[in-house]
């Protein structure tokens, strides 16, 4: 690992803003960026070796910066959201049911014993992605309160069910990690409530007063622990980030730190990490094994059909779309699946193949959603709706 690299990588990065920056695309930042590491990464030209240990760190602490900034902007005390909440979890119900019919069948169709790893990734939703998208596009969480229910219900279900089904034998430790955990943020969110209001700006002005940067630092510190914990425990590092997230949208932020969450996360290591996830696909792989591409193909359309039924708990069609956008989980489930060796030859670059096909129905749905809700009638004149980065 080299500051040409990480210069390399910044480069790279920017074709994140390039790609967005003319409105009438509709293109989010972060496909610029996954395309941007497709090709100086395995599958393009090899510029960015992906399995550097230095850099995957920092990938991973973007990953867990990343689910801690989409946490804190999930408005878990707006009532929209919270009202949506029952409706949220009845689609995430449903969308599971198909996806275990589906990740049965189609490992029958392949011949192999992945039914269960197959399920957990065809029912998964990534809030890391469809949020931003949805933010990136200016559509407020509020007002798609039951899309944001489902896809927080289905990935906090799916990470936790991933170990699970790829290790078995591992499941006390990883059943331990998660409640573990969840029970650190559930002490934070007493502790910092029982401090109170006036401690805490006490701390925050002493902080922006002296320039001490203590509320960053203690997130930090937070951050690290959870990533600790599920680090030994092989709970994906995207769970501690989403919760502590969860945390400080339920303790309310302030807006210093919101901002300088924002800056370190959109400024350098959220788009290292999009461009290193990029740079992880060895798409060469699905050449040398032709199955495994219809593999990937069946993947994503399986996930995009099993989440249209979420059509029957309310949710629109193009939020049903939106909601098969995942991430975290066939990330997760490739880098635990090369560690354990319980994956076939070029099943990885299937089951990631199986990501884009999903992320691009994503992308086209959340961009129908956007210009729905840009002529919807509802709106006053000359408004838009928006997800403020600082809260």
């Amino acid at each position: 690992m080299t500051f040409a690299t990480l210069a390399l990588l910044v480069l790279v990065g920017l074709a994140g803003p390039l790609l967005s920056a003319r409105r009438a695309w509709r293109v989010p930042l972060i496909a610029g960026e996954l395309l941007a590491g497709l090709v100086v990464g395995a599958s393009g030209f090899g510029w960015v070796d992906a399995s550097e240990p230095t850099l995957t760190l920092l990938a991973q602490i973007g990953f867990g910066l990343i689910m801690l900034v989409i946490g804190s902007h999930i408005p878990v005390l707006d009532r929209a959201v919270r009202s949506a909440i029952g409706r949220g979890a009845l689609g995430a119900l449903l969308v599971a049911l198909v996806a275990a019919a589906l990740g049965i069948g189609v490992a029958l169709l392949f011949g192999n014993q992945h039914g269960a790893v197959y399920t957990v990734l065809i029912a998964s939703s990534s809030a890391a992605l469809v949020l931003p998208m949805l933010q990136s596009m200016g559509i407020a969480a509020a007002s798609a309160a039951q899309l944001v229910a489902q896809i927080a219900i289905a990935d906090v279900a799916c990470i936790l069910a991933l170990p699970l089904v790829l290790q078995p034998s591992r499941v006390p430790l990883v059943a331990l990690g998660g409640v573990g955990i969840a029970a650190a943020g559930v002490v934070l969110v007493v502790v910092l409530r029982r401090v109170g209001p006036r401690r805490l700006h006490l701390l925050h002005a002493v902080s922006e007063s002296r320039r001490f940067a203590l509320e960053l630092r203690f997130s930090l510190l937070a951050l690290f622990a959870l990533a600790g914990i599920a680090q030994f425990t092989h709970v994906s590092v995207m769970m501690a980030g989403f919760t502590l997230g969860l945390v400080l949208a339920a303790v309310g932020q302030p807006r210093r730190l919101a901002r300088q969450l924002f800056g370190m996360t959109e400024g350098f290591f959220g788009p290292l990490f999009f461009v290193w996830l990029g740079a992880s696909i060895d798409l060469r792989h699905l050449a040398a094994h032709p199955q495994m591409l219809l593999l990937g193909l069946a993947l994503g359309a399986a996930a995009v059909l099993a989440h249209l039924i979420a059509r029957a708990a309310g949710l629109p069609w193009p939020q049903t779309v939106a909601s098969a956008g995942q991430l975290g989980v066939p990330v997760a489930a490739v880098a635990l699946g090369v560690e354990t060796s319980t994956l076939l030859p070029g099943e990885g670059a299937a089951i990631l193949l199986g990501a884009l096909v999903a992320v691009v129905s994503s992308t086209a749905a959340v961009a129908a959603v956007s210009r729905r809700s840009r002529t919807d009638p509802a709106d006053p004149p000359g408004t838009t709706p928006a997800v403020s980065p600082t809260g």
